[in-house]
């Protein structure tokens, strides 16, 4: 038997999926909580073998609540919401599935739930292509920033700094003071002076703004 836990904040939605979930044998709906605080609950005293989680919900929605869910239950997100970065974020959370209120009927969401509960994942088409879609996209994003972070790397061995005037450059651009950078590298603050004018003379700036502009690989204007 599948136990299933309902979380919505919509009694009428609650109650279709109720409905379409009695058409099964080997389901029962164990519990039923209108946010995502009350979810925890029910799902830390039931177990649920599956979760049924919307997302816009009063006191906790269901982003905040899917990983803790997770840890209790098969976590299927039923949601009007269907942007990428939300599907993203609960997928990354811990739900194994994830359907759109308006886009499945009840035998996908009896096949959805049946697929969860053995371990498995769920996404309607719809959802798949918004999800393979949003993975591009952030690949496309990593690889720009890695060639980015390639290219600053490059430029940046032409200064010919210390490994240590580096790592006072690096906190410097983390907006650190002088003492706090001495603390983080345990060096006096003296010597954290030294390093930055050694530093400054290196990338041939003047003061600690365009060092930062400099070293973080932006226009010097100054130049």
């Amino acid at each position: 038997m599948i136990d299933v836990l309902i979380v919505d904040d919509n009694p009428i939605v609650r109650m279709a999926i109720r409905t379409f979930l009695a058409t099964a044998d080997d389901v029962r709906v164990v519990g039923e909580a209108s946010d995502g605080r009350l979810a925890l609950t029910l799902a830390q005293r039931l177990r649920p073998s599956v979760t049924l989680l919307d997302h816009r919900m009063p006191i906790a929605d269901g982003l905040s609540v899917v990983a803790l869910l997770a840890e209790h239950s098969s976590v299927l997100v039923l949601t009007s919401d269907s942007d990428p970065h939300l599907i993203a974020s609960m997928l990354r959370g811990g739900a194994r599935g994830y359907l759109v209120h308006g886009e499945f009927d009840p035998p996908e969401l009896l096949r959805a739930v049946h697929s969860v509960a053995a371990g498995h994942g769920w996404l309607s088409p719809a959802i798949a292509a918004v999800t393979i879609s949003a993975l591009r996209e952030l690949a496309a994003g990593e690889r720009a920033e890695s060639e980015r972070a390639d290219q600053l790397r490059r430029s940046r061995e032409g200064f010919g700094l210390t490994r240590r005037e580096q790592d006072v450059l690096d906190l410097l651009c983390s907006g650190h003071s002088n003492g706090a950078i001495g603390r983080r590298l345990m060096i006096s603050e003296k010597t954290v002076k030294n390093h930055l004018n050694h530093a400054f003379a290196k990338l041939g700036v003047r003061n600690r703004t365009e060092a930062v502009l400099r070293w973080s690989g932006q226009e010097n204007p100054a130049r």
